[in-house]
Order: C-alpha cells, then structure tokens, then sequence
C-alpha cells in the first residue's frame, strides 16, 4: 500500500470550516458540491486535499491543526493575513475575477498583489512537492492557483496535473490586459488536461494560449515544451440527489408548508446569489420595476423573494452595490406596496440548506440571470428540486448552465425588457408545457451530476496520459536513434530523404532568411563523404534555390515537391507533360485574397503557385486560408490539380507532382538496405506513404503521421544526422565495400519487389 500512487487536489480552501472555541478549534465539513464531488477521491486510500485552512494559524499551533486534519485525509497550506488579504482579495479577486468575468473597470493592477500571487502558489507548490512522488496525479483547482500547475511540472516532470477552472475564462481582448499575462498562460500550461465550464471557455483559452506562447495548436491539444495539453469542456453538476431528498425531509416540508400558506394565491419569484457584480442583481430588479408598470395586472399577484448571500461588503465595490441593491428595493417596495402585499421580500444573509430546499421547491419561478457566470449552480439546484416536474426556470445566457439547460427561458441579462418578457411567459405558462420543459432538464440534471463531472475529467486525464505515453513511444528519443544508428552503421547501400524547411533549418517569418547555415553545411558534407550514402534533398523550394544553396555539394535534388529534379553531376530536369497554363487564372484569385489580407503574399514556381500568411495577423491568416480552400476546391478539382496545405501556406500543384513519387523514381531498379526520410509537413506525408514499411521515416514536429517515429524540431534532427555522420570517422577501416559486391547486398528482394510486398501487407 505504501508504494501506490496517489491523486492530490489541490484548491484554495479546504472542505472544512475551521472555528475556534474556547481556545481549541474545532473542524467542521464543508456542505459545500465541490466538497461533496470530490470526497469520492480524497477520502478515498492515501489520497489528499491540499489548501488553506481557512484561518491564520501561529506557528506554535500549527501541527496541533495539521494532525486535526490529517485524520481527514486533509493537509493545510498556512497563510498569513497579509497573505491572504494581498493573494486572495488582492490579485484573485481585484484583478482576475473582474477581468475574467468582463468588468476590467473594477480591476486594481498593483504590483504587490502579482508578488503575493507568485509567493504564495510557491508556497503551495513547496506543500504539494513534500506529499507527491512520480505517477501521482494532481488535480488543481480554480483562479488562484494559475501558476501552480507548471510550479509542479518543473520539480516533478513525471506527474500527472490535471487543473479545472470554475469561473470563466475571458476572450483574449480581455486576458491581455493582465500585465502578467503570459506567466498565467504558462502556468496553466504546466496541467496535461486543462477543464473549463464551457466551450467558450474553451475557444478563449486556445486564442489565448496561441497569441501569448509558442505553443502549437492541434483542434483542442496544445504541444507545449514538447507535451500535448489537452483543453476540454467539463460542465459541472450538483449531487441531485441530495437536493431531492432534501424535498422530503421533515423539517423542508414544514418550512416549505408555512411559506406557501403566507404566500397563497401569489406567483413566487425566486432569486439567491451571493453579493457580487456580476450577478446582474440591479437588472433583475429593474426587471421587476418593468413589469409592475408595464403590467399593473401583476400587482398582488406576484412577489419576489430575493436572498443575497453577504460577500465581501467592506470593499468599496461591493458596499457599493449593496447601498445601490437597498435603494432600489426600497424604491421599488415603497412605489408599488400595498396594504396586503409588498413587491420584494429581500434578505441580506445565508441560510441554512433545509430553509434553502423549502423555497426552492415552492417558488413557481426561479430568476438566474448572472452578467456572466462559469456554471451557477442555483439553476440545477431549483430544478433538482421540482420533483413534481412543475416550475419555470429563467436563465441567463451568460451562465454556464444554459449550454445544458436549454428548455429554460433564455434571456439576455442585459435586456431589462427581455426579462420582463420571460417573467410574463413564466407566469402564463401551461402546467404541461412547464411539465415538459422541467422533466426534460430534471432528466439532464440528474444524469450530468457532480459525480459524473468527477468521473469524466478523472478519466479524460488518464486518457490523456496514455497518449503521452503512447507518444513517447513513437518519439525517436536516445534508444530510438541508436537503433537507427544500428542499422546504418550495418548497412552498405543506404538513401537520405531530407526536406529542407522545417528540418533541416528552423522555420523563419521570411522565406527568403531561412539559408543554410555552415554547421548544416559541415554535417551534410560529412554525410556525403561516405561512399555508401546517396543524399537527396527533396523540397518544395524553387530549383535556381536549391541549386544556389546546395549545387556545390555531392548530393542529389528534388525541388517543387518534384517538378524539378537533378542528379549527382546532372542538369536539372523538369517532369515531362506538365503545365503551367492554369496559373495565371488561379494566380489573379489569389491576388484578391493577397490584397484583403496585409501580410499575405503569393509566390510562383514553375509548375505550382504558393500562398504564404506567415506574416499575417494571427487568426486572420487561418480564416483567409480556410475561405480560399473552400473557393477554390472546385476549381482545383476541374483543373487537374492539387491544394496542399503546409505550415502557414497553401500550395497549388499539377497532381503529378509528388514527393513520394518523386521518392520512389530515386529508388527505381535500386536495392538500398537502408532507407531513411525527414520531413515535418503535409508534402513529407506522400514520402512516408511510399516507403516500404523497413525504412525509417520521421516526421518533424508532430506525432500525427504516417511515419513510424517523430523527432520535436530541426535540432533534434541535426542531433540525430550527427550521430550518422560519427559513424564514418568511427569505423572507417570497415566502410570499404565488400569485393565484387559493388556497393550493393545481395540475396535480398529488388526494391520494386519489396515496395509491391509491403503494399500487399498493408
């Protein structure tokens, strides 16, 4: 048992309530759903919680509580005041919540809360390390531990992290005018899986993530420092069942009987939030105002309860929009009143569960209409409640919940007007459209609950180690390349397919800086220096280019993905039958495009037409190439030719022009005993699909391919052809051709005979 692996969640608070009494503390659990969600994994084995607990506690008592705690399976994380005051209200809740919830206004950049913010998830980090070994898993929790996850990753690389955020996460307009902007991206890039509430969430990390690191994108997966960090929604679920019970419990049923009779023949009105701006309270509230004037009719016949949970009310902010909350009921209670009945039942403070479940289940309406919200939770706690399936529910648009609970009226909390419309339709719903409506999103409630919401991100995050593991396997890593070194140092007759850019050469902004270096001069020499070796370089790069760059050297060309080709001691030769009649049609279309999109510029090869974006706005160029593939794929089709897409470019060729083709006429009537390509995009592919499946074909860059291992850049292959090139300095009394052999092994299939076979296998 000691030696097995544990998962730690990590979060802000623990699930616990801390007082002290009498001079002992005394512990009491959370009744909070996350609390309930997880107590199935921490409680469970020699998995923790890791958080603060709530308090400042002296140094002298601090293992009093941390053995308090560890009989919960719980381990504190101790703050001081300043601490907590600077991290917590400061730069999470003066800084992040505002920005990610859309009112940058209220944000308070201050610098000393960014140092706080930094200390204290070291401070985490320091208690996480002290618990975890290799093969445990983390699961982080929300906005105030942003940079943990990478803090994990750069002590203990061979964890698994898994991170959740449970408020939105913004567009990158937004995010980006947090000054420490790019630390909290990395930092979250430190998790394997990455959870939000919503595809939006989703979306807006991405374009984050992709403007402000180097990362690269893959539809959801980021390659970030080598690994794939998977981003995925996660909507999150209350314990259902716990809320239906509640309806049948003694107390509940007493509560819930004593307010319908004070509230009998009167349609109730229910809101509960905590005190916050992005709630949209003063809306809803002028909502209310709305409808008694616009609809007079509606005067004793409906109320609002409205119950504000207190929150932080000694920041300016919130004292503020606690006075404008007070004024307004007031204002709105003394206008409409009566001598039976008044408008608004407001209540400023928290209560208990029980009291909670009895005006969920009695209030004929539920109001959830939050500015912005990652999920709220109100809304599925009301319909887990209606176990009569009865009740209308009215949500906002910018809450999480309405991507699930779409048989709600929907509304726009900014829209005074649309919300008065919905209390109208709510209030003259028809008992069986309300059934419908409530059975529907009663049945998602229950099915997509917080144990479910547990269960799917645990098991995404095992998914997605499982790649990585898998992925690993295919990365041409040390044992990889002495295997290949291996079988090249026994080989007599070996090929060398090498793309150009990308592989050989770092990808550069401007096409025309992306020339050899002398350090790939040298290694190319060394590797055509040995007699057994045949070097072809084989590029989408114009002729005249490559013969500048590479016609000195003893190696073989192909250039324009095979257009052009040229042999040791050879003239070039253009591929015989093609034409280039079609460009000048296709060359005018994509000059509208090259003249809507700054950046953008089109290049002309003999027999293809490129479009380069490299330079352009990130997001503009991707859009702009995805409206010329889908203008130009019928054209393409009739015109006998073919779209390639490439890194930051589209390419327009004669369908004859092929890399693999070209590859496999290198190979015609030869018998080489080891075959080895590179290349790192769409082009490379048609190499890797030609060889026979014996040659060691890598792509750069990627794992998503058909080749048999992958290798992460440009350097890693100069690493590998180095460990080639050593091989004729090493063994050079053994690299003469065996007498009579002519360079070539005998005894084996002829190439094309090899190629039929492994098309045969496939």
């Amino acid at each position: 048992m000691a030696n097995k692996t544990k998962t730690i969640i990590v979060s802000n608070r623990l699930p616990v309530k801390i007082t002290e009494q009498n001079g002992a503390y005394i512990l009491r659990p959370s009744e909070g759903g996350l609390a309930t969600g997880l107590g199935s994994v921490y409680k469970d084995g020699n998995n923790v919680w890791i958080g603060w607990p709530g308090i400042e506690v002296p140094p002298e008592r601090q293992k009093e509580v941390t053995k308090k705690l560890a009989a919960l399976n719980l381990i504190p994380v101790f703050l001081t005041n300043e601490e907590i005051n600077l991290y917590y209200e400061g730069f999470s809740n003066e800084i992040l919540w505002p920005v990610f919830h859309y009112l940058v206004t209220y944000a308070n950049f201050e610098q000393t809360y960014w140092d706080f913010y930094q200390q204290v998830n070291n401070k985490f980090r320091d208690v996480v390390i002290q618990n975890i070994k290799d093969g445990d898993t983390v699961w982080v929790q929300d906005y105030q531990l942003l940079l943990l996850p990478s803090l994990i990753r750069a002590e203990r690389p061979g964890v698994t992290i898994g991170f959740f955020q449970h408020i939105p996460f913004p567009s990158y307009e937004m995010f980006r005018l947090i000054p420490w902007r790019d630390e909290l991206i990395t930092g979250m890039l430190g998790a394997d899986l990455l959870g939000f509430h919503t595809f939006d969430d989703v979306r807006h990390f991405l374009s984050a993530a992709s403007r402000l690191s180097s990362s690269k994108m893959a539809d959801n997966v980021i390659i970030h420092k080598n690994r794939h960090v998977v981003v995925e929604a996660f909507p999150m679920g209350i314990d259902n069942e716990k809320f239906e019970a509640l309806t049948q419990h003694p107390k509940v049923a007493r509560y819930a009987a004593t307010f319908k009779e004070s509230q009998k023949d009167l349609k109730i009105i229910l809101t509960i939030d905590r005190l916050d701006y992005s709630k949209g309270i003063i809306q809803r509230l002028q909502a209310l105002e709305l409808l008694l004037q616009m609809h007079p009719e509606y005067i004793e016949q409906v109320v609002l309860y409205m119950i504000v949970v207190p929150s932080r009310d000694t920041v300016p902010q919130y004292k503020e929009l606690r006075d404008r909350i007070d004024q307004l009921v007031g204002n709105i209670n003394s206008r409409f009143r009566t001598m039976n009945w008044m408008p608004i039942h407001y209540f400023y403070k928290s209560f208990a569960v029980e009291f909670l479940s009895a005006l969920y289940s009695s209030s004929d309406i539920c109001l959830v209409t939050p500015m912005r919200d990652g999920m709220n939770l109100v809304s599925k706690e009301y319909v887990a409640s209606r176990t009569n399936n009865d009740g209308v529910l009215i949500l906002s648009e910018m809450a999480g919940a309405s991507k699930e609970l779409n048989d709600a009226l929907i509304v726009n909390p900014n829209n005074i007007g649309d919300i008065m419309r919905a209390i109208v339709e709510a209030i003259n719903m028809p008992a069986e459209e309300q059934y419908a409506r409530m059975s529907s999103m009663r049945h998602i409630v229950k099915k997509f609950n917080i144990h479910l919401w547990v269960k799917n991100f645990m098991d995404k995050l095992e998914e997605v180690k499982q790649l990585q593991q898998s992925l690993l396997t295919r990365h041409a890593a040390q044992s990889i390349k002495e295997k290949i070194v291996k079988a090249y140092a026994a080989a007599q007759d070996r090929y060398i397919f090498l793309d150009y850019d990308g592989t050989l050469v770092g990808f550069q902004g401007d096409i025309d800086k992306a020339a050899p270096d002398q350090e790939l001069y040298d290694l190319l020499t060394r590797l055509t220096a040995d007699p057994a070796n045949r070097v072809i370089i084989i590029s989408g790069r114009r002729y005249e280019t490559l013969q500048n760059w590479f016609g000195h050297l003893n190696l073989d060309m192909i250039a324009e993905h095979g257009a052009w080709q040229k042999q040791q001691h050879e003239e070039w030769k253009s591929l015989p039958l093609l034409t280039d009649k079609w460009k000048q049609e296709l060359g005018s279309i994509l000059e509208t495009y090259t003249d809507r999109t700054p950046g953008s510029f089109v290049e002309e090869k003999s027999y293809s037409l490129v479009w380069h974006y490299r330079k352009v706005e990130k997001g503009l160029g991707e859009l702009r190439a995805s409206e010329i593939i889908t203008h130009l794929r019928m054209f393409i089709a009739d015109k006998g030719l073919q779209m390639m897409e490439g890194n930051k470019v589209i390419e327009f060729k004669n369908v004859e022009v092929n890399k693999g083709k070209a590859a496999l006429n290198w190979l015609h009537d030869s018998n080489p005993d080891f075959i080895l390509a590179l290349g790192d995009d769409h082009t490379d592919e048609d190499i890797f699909k030609a060889l026979p499946e014996d040659a060691y074909t890598i792509k750069v860059g990627s794992n998503i391919s058909a080749a048999r291992y992958y290798l992460r850049d440009y350097k890693e292959v100069r690493e590998m052809l180095k460990m080639l090139a050593l091989q004729l300095e090493k063994n050079q009394n053994n690299t003469q051709k065996a007498p009579g052999s002519n360079g070539k092994r005998t005894g084996k299939p002829s190439f094309l005979k090899r190629i039929l076979g492994s098309l045969n296998t496939k």
